[in-house]
């Protein structure tokens, strides 16, 4: 599979179809910020474009630096608390509440210890084969605890909550997640996040299976 910035544009293209889509199934004000997710990755996807362009093209020093942090803001800040909190604000199981409360806090936790890494560590991203690797200088102590939660934080919560369809956007993130390490291991960053916001599309397909019944009609 080979990742470009055609590809981040053609699919922040899509996504911000998909985005309005999905707003036009929201029925409840609980599912505003699940909906929004679409969006939110079409710009992720677009800043990554921007990286590809920045990469290709010697002086775009600044260009780079902004698309990069603009696409790290939201693979290591964002995500792992929207997913879990954008789930939590559907859920209406009390016990499930808490246990996805929990993990709302984790992922502030979470995106709270990257802040601070991309604050004190440089990232300079580079080009591994047709695919973007963001070369950051985190403690290497840190980096595999801190990847089983950022997985924790953004798959578990799909399989935790009732929501009807939920739990196969959980299958297909996790499924995706098995491919990015084992495939993609050096770039995993990327083709994660990639496969995540196509897959955000789902979010469309799993409002609408939740809407209400429409009423019966009655003969006037």
């Amino acid at each position: 599979m080979c990742f470009s910035a055609t590809a981040s544009f053609t699919a922040g293209a899509v996504l911000t179809a998909a985005g309005v889509a999905t707003t036009r199934v929201v029925t409840k004000p609980s599912q505003r910020v699940f909906a929004s997710i679409p969006f939110l990755f079409a710009i992720q996807q677009f800043a990554e474009g921007f990286v590809w362009l920045a990469l290709t093209k010697p002086g775009e020093f600044i260009s780079l630096k902004i698309s990069t942090y603009a696409f790290l803001l939201f693979s290591d800040i964002v995500w792992p608390i929207m997913i879990p909190l954008s789930v939590l604000l559907m859920e209406e199981n009390v016990k499930r509440k808490k246990i996805l409360g929990v993990v709302v806090a984790l992922g502030i936790i979470l995106a709270l210890y990257y802040s601070c890494c991309l604050l004190i560590f440089p990232v300079d991203p580079e080009l591994i084969d047709c695919h973007i690797n963001y070369d950051g200088t985190f403690p290497k102590m840190f980096e595999i605890p801190a990847f089983l939660i950022y997985v924790t934080v953004t798959i578990v919560p799909l399989f935790v909550s009732t929501v009807k369809r939920m739990r196969w956007l959980g299958v297909s993130m996790f499924l995706a997640c098995v491919v990015s390490v084992f495939f993609y291991i050096q770039v995993v960053t990327s083709v994660w996040c990639f496969f995540a916001a196509i897959l955000s599309g789902m979010i469309f397909w799993i409002l609408r299976g939740n809407r209400p019944a429409a009423l019966p009609e009655h003969d006037t």
